[in-house]
């Protein structure tokens, strides 16, 4: 019921960042036509991405939300991995096409940029647009441990400061008329959004390389573990992975040799629901291994557990 729920809020918010990226990106290639501003066509562009990023982010969490089938035993979480990885690709393009443009009007020239409060209109809407979305969707991304969601607000919070960025360096160009001003700022816009394009690929492609949970993860897992400790003998090869917002932990653990079936289950079944209570959305597999040793009073501490 709750992963029915987190699924429904997510498309949701998906839904609502293609639709107001739709109407941003518009207004940004309007504006930008009329005024010929590289800044604001750069803005323009970087939204255009953003919508195509929205447009994956819906894709694949409507994707991800699929229940595990026979040709996907482990279900559809990658999808957002993958996803992720998509947009940030996309947005390291967008980002070195503007410093293009930018640097050939450097050398060929910079025309005077016109309807500069019409701009600067356009930049102040967009960034208030694009705070709360934004704002919006990283509050369900945290919710439901959503890659695409998360990817998608970053793309969105980055678009408010490149926003205000644009918006102050029309403000420069009217007061001071030095239009230069227009491909410089397209260039540090630029920078900006390859900065936020690095930071994505760090949280979602890595994922798909099966990188361990983060430590403090790994720590609620060790935590449990040692809570229980007095009735095994001991665990190691832990391994971690996370796909979309799913986590996959398995294990051994080393009982008493006496230790029955039933006995081993209940304490397997103990340990997990403890970490899957700590940890949402968690599978969790716990192999159960006999201690290779023969010490006195073993049978009588298995008796007792």
């Amino acid at each position: 019921m709750v992963s029915a729920e987190n699924d429904r809020l997510k498309r949701k918010a998906a839904r609502l960042s293609v639709f107001s990226n739709i109407i941003l990106v518009t207004a940004k290639l309007i504006v930008g036509v009329v005024s010929g501003s590289v800044s604001l066509l750069s803005e323009a562009i970087h939204s255009g991405i953003d919508l195509v990023a929205a447009g994956i982010a819906w894709y694949s969490v409507r994707e991800a939300g699929k229940p595990a089938d026979d040709e996907h035993r482990f279900g559809h979480g990658k999808i957002e991995n993958v996803a992720g990885t998509i947009e940030a690709v996309l947005i390291f393009g967008a980002a070195l096409y503007i410093i293009w443009v930018a640097v050939h009007k450097l050398r060929s020239g910079v025309a005077e940029v016109e309807s500069l409060g019409l701009g600067a209109a356009v930049m102040a809407a967009s960034a208030v647009a694009n705070y709360f979305v934004s704002r919006h969707l990283l509050n369900v991304a945290v919710k439901t441990d959503s890659v695409a969601l998360e990817a998608d607000a970053m793309h969105l919070r980055t678009d408010v400061y490149t926003s205000v960025g644009v918006l102050g360096g029309l403000a420069a160009i009217k007061l001071t008329g030095i239009a230069i001003l227009d491909p410089i700022i397209a260039i540090v816009v630029a920078l900006l959004i390859i900065k936020t394009a690095w930071d994505l690929t760090k949280t979602a492609f890595f994922h798909i390389l099966d990188v361990k949970l983060p430590d403090d993860e790994e720590a609620v897992i060790h935590e449990v573990l040692t809570q229980s400790s007095g009735k095994f003998l001991e665990y190691h090869k832990l391994r971690t992975r996370k796909a979309g917002h799913v986590r996959h932990i398995d294990m051994h653990l080393v009982v008493p040799k006496f230790m029955t079936v039933e006995t081993a289950h209940r304490l397997s079944h103990t340990i997990t629901a403890e970490i899957e209570h700590r940890l949402a959305h968690s599978h969790i597999l716990v192999h159960i291994e006999p201690c290779s040793r023969e010490c006195a009073g073993c049978k009588v501490h298995c008796d007792r557990i």
